[in-house]
Parts: structure tokens; C-alpha cells; sequence
């Protein structure tokens, strides 16, 4: 697949940033619906690579958050450059797709959330887009880090799908790449936390500094460190990845019209 510039084709306000195990928006990374876009930005040498799909419910940028296959770690992903670009093609809005860890009791593995706030835990990201020249103005509200109109299309779309959703949770963000011990989940929980990830933040930060609305929909793939009596299994984690990943691509069609609505011009 050929890499074309951003000023040709697809033009959308919806962005979907796909986690571990959502490396394409239909499953197949060859397919004939999405053309690669090359997108320079100031804050990598290399441009990104977004695909610009063409769905049955409308037009969506995708962009797969840890490259093809994998191949960047939570700590690794330059989240400032992939943002940026979604923000140079005209998105508005963005989805983000985050596999994560059950915490509280009602966060069980194959659950869909869609998290209302989060903590972050991580350190040493490139956090921020404020460089040099400060103001008080680059000083953003971070109250509520999800867009609450964008839960609610969402929330309603998964109502007309048939898909089990929870609407609220805290998203805790740690910094990986190791998965975390059973004394760190049971503080995550003494901290209200109810799920764990590790690419939440500083996306969701850097998302609002550009404008961007943004939410999340979070697929628990195992119950969290000391919550299960098995040892935590990755053959269990991609198990349930690929599982959840085909609801949420159920989700996002549903969920399309109805953001692209909310983010018409």
C-alpha cells in the first residue's frame, strides 16, 4: 500500500487511534477500503501513517497507536506527532480504542467502558505541546478528560448494537511496559481507580491542548494483577483482544453517524 500526501482524498472529523490487537479498522491492513496518508509533523523525523478508510457508515482516519504488528511500547509512542497529524487532516474528534485491566468487580474481562475520568501514574512522556513561549491561556481545563457528548453517542450506539457497555469509570494510566504487581493494583483500587492501561495518558491531555474532543472506549482483556487466581496469560490477553476488538469495530459503525453529527461544521 502507497503512501499518498494529506492534501489528496478522505476528508473526515472523526479519528479512531486503535490499541493493542486493532492494527486496521476492517482487519485486513491490505485492504482496498483505506489508503495510507503521510503526514509530517514538527515532533518526529519520520512522517506518520494514518489510513483513511471509507466504512459503510461514513469516512474515518485510522491510526494504529503502537505501529503495525506491535511494534512500539507504551513509553515509546510519540503521542505528540500522532495527535498533531490527526489534528493537521482535519479531525475534530477522536476515539480511542485502549486495551486495559479489570479492577473493580464490575469491570469483567470481555467488558466494553467507556471511561468518564482517569489518574495518570506515568513518567518521562512528552506530555505537553507548551514549549518556550508560555501563557496562562496554554494553561487547559482538564476537569473532565472524555468528551461527554461523544459517551453518549457512543453509550447509545452500543444500546443499538446489542453490546454490553459501561458508561463511568477512572482509567488508570501506568507507565509500562511491564504489567503491574498485585500491591499496585490494590493501590490503583484504594485510589478509585476501576481500570489499567498504559497509553491513556498523555494522549487524552495532548488531545485537548489541540481541541480535539475525545473519548475512549476501553476493552478489559484479563482481570488485573492479584484479582485472578491463574497467572495473567498473554495467550489469554490476545484471546480476549481479539474478541473484543470485533465488538468495538461493531461499536464504532454504529457509533459513526452520530458523531460524525455532532462534529459537523
Amino acid at each position: 500500500m502507497s503512501a499518498s500526501s494529506p492534501e489528496s482524498g478522505l476528508r473526515s472529523p472523526i479519528a479512531v487511534i486503535g490499541g493493542s490487537g486493532f492494527y486496521s479498522f476492517d482487519g485486513n491492513e491490505t485492504s482496498d477500503s483505506a489508503s495510507l496518508v503521510s503526514v509530517s509533523t514538527p515532533y518526529s523525523s519520520a512522517a506518520e501513517l494514518v489510513l483513511a478508510c471509507a466504512t459503510p457508515a461514513g469516512d474515518i482516519w485510522f491510526l494504529p497507536r503502537h505501529g503495525t504488528g506491535h511494534s512500539v511500547a507504551p513509553h515509546e509512542i510519540n503521542y505528540r506527532s500522532k495527535l498533531w497529524a490527526l489534528h493537521k487532516l482535519g479531525a475534530r474528534a477522536v476515539v480511542a480504542v485502549n486495551a486495559v485491566g479489570g479492577i473493580s468487580s464490575r469491570m469483567t474481562t470481555g467488558t466494553l467502558v467507556l471511561p468518564d475520568q482517569l489518574i495518570d501514574y506515568t513518567w518521562g512522556r512528552a506530555h505537553t505541546f507548551v514549549e518556550g513561549n508560555h501563557s496562562f491561556a496554554a494553561h487547559v481545563d482538564f476537569t473532565f478528560p472524555y468528551d461527554a457528548q461523544m459517551c453518549e453517542v457512543m453509550e447509545s450506539a452500543g444500546k443499538q448494537a446489542g453490546l454490553h457497555l459501561v458508561r463511568g469509570g477512572v482509567y488508570a494510566c501506568t507507565q509500562g511496559p511491564r504489567l503491574e504487581t498485585a500491591a499496585e493494583i490494590r493501590k490503583l483500587a484504594a485510589d478509585g481507580c476501576d481500570i489499567v492501561g498504559m497509553t491513556g495518558m498523555p494522549e487524552a491531555a495532548l488531545a485537548r491542548e489541540l481541541g480535539l474532543r475525545y473519548c475512549s472506549v476501553a476493552v478489559v482483556v484479563n482481570r488485573a494483577a492479584g484479582l485472578q487466581s491463574e497467572e495473567i496469560s498473554l495467550a489469554g490477553i490476545s484471546r480476549e483482544l481479539a474478541e473484543g476488538i470485533n465488538r468495538v469495530r461493531r461499536l464504532l459503525l454504529q457509533a459513526l453517524p452520530g458523531l460524525l453529527d455532532i462534529t459537523a461544521p
